[in-house]
């Protein structure tokens, strides 16, 4: 915890009962607005394997439009993979990569008009989509990295917006 979350109050966990069993949040209550959330992932790899995936020579083909596809079909599944997330009706979906010396940068940003926000949809685009790119580079490196997956920013909803 940093420093600044260690003076902020706690909020109220929403997913659990009074008897703290789960349950899924109540947003029919909620009005529907736009909404939006960035979230990124890293591939770390090897200077050698990057230039693989820049010049087309993997084995398994082009890493980041296999990639794209399946961050963008992830973000539609988030909640029949994440338990206790609402479907959304997502509008739109964006993976954008930054390659690195060494490194891939994965970028997902989702919108939808609706109840709730996208956060979670965002950061599963995001993962799954640097979860291809390590599946399509495996084969010449299986030492590759997963790091830094977070939420990069938000808007909409009742909390309003915010970014890192």
């Amino acid at each position: 915890m940093t420093d600044e979350r260690a003076h902020e109050e706690a909020p109220a966990l929403t997913h659990l009962r009074a008897d703290g069993t789960a349950q899924m949040v109540d947003v029919s209550g909620k009005p529907e607005t736009s909404r939006e959330a960035t979230a990124q992932a890293v591939l770390r790899t090897t200077a050698e394997v990057m230039g693989l995936l820049t010049s087309g020579g993997l084995p398994k083909g082009d890493a980041l439009a296999v990639s794209r596809v399946a961050g963008i079909m992830a973000a539609k599944q988030t909640s029949t993979l994440i338990p206790l997330c609402h479907p959304l009706p997502i509008s739109k979906v964006t993976i954008d990569f930054e390659l690195g010396a060494s490194e891939v940068l994965v970028r997902a940003t989702v919108k939808t008009k609706g109840l709730t926000g996208v956060e979670m949809e965002a950061l599963t685009a995001a993962s799954v989509a640097a979860l291809t790119a390590y599946d399509m580079i495996k084969a010449v490196d299986k030492h590759a990295v997963l790091s830094d997956i977070k939420v990069l920013a938000k808007s909409g909803g009742k909390s309003g917006d915010w970014a890192l």
